[in-house]
């Protein structure tokens, strides 16, 4: 196996981003977050939790969803942008400025969206507990995303 396929690679970042789940796994995920130009893909699945990294181009947002039985964490490598959170699909009742290094967290059955209000892609990581999307998921743009996924 070589350095850049061994799961307990000292920090290199993988030469081809995959779903590296449910194997113990190490990766810097900061450098994998900022590698990532798919709009979301699956580094890691395990039967309680996943890790996906996203990439929103300048404008662009998550799109409105809901998950009704997994808390989420969203932790922003780079870019900047605007969180919106609520009980009801589009009302809004907690909003928040979001940069480099923060943490976002979303509890189950909480409508939100993220939109890209900087001048430079999103780059992120994103953690379901338990997973969301099917071991495995490349969603490269975010019409295949909406395409594939069941959206509310």
């Amino acid at each position: 196996m070589g350095d850049n396929e061994n799961p307990y690679n000292r920090g290199n970042v993988f030469n081809v981003l995959k779903d590296f789940g449910p194997q113990p796994f190490v990766i810097n995920i900061e450098q994998a977050a900022k590698k990532n130009n798919n709009f979301r893909i699956a580094l890691w699945t395990g039967n309680h939790l996943q890790v996906t990294l996203m990439n929103i181009g300048v404008g662009e947002d998550i799109g409105l969803e809901i998950h009704p039985t997994s808390d989420q964490l969203l932790h922003i490598e780079d870019g900047q942008g605007l969180v919106q959170m609520g009980k009801n699909k589009g009302i809004y009742d907690f909003q928040a400025n979001v940069y480099d290094d923060y943490v976002i967290v979303i509890p189950a059955g909480t409508w939100h969206n993220l939109t890209n209000t900087g001048n430079k892609p999103i780059k992120l990581y994103s953690i379901y507990a338990p997973p969301q999307h099917p071991y495995g998921t490349v969603h490269e743009t975010k019409a295949i995303a909406m395409a594939s996924e069941n959206h509310y």
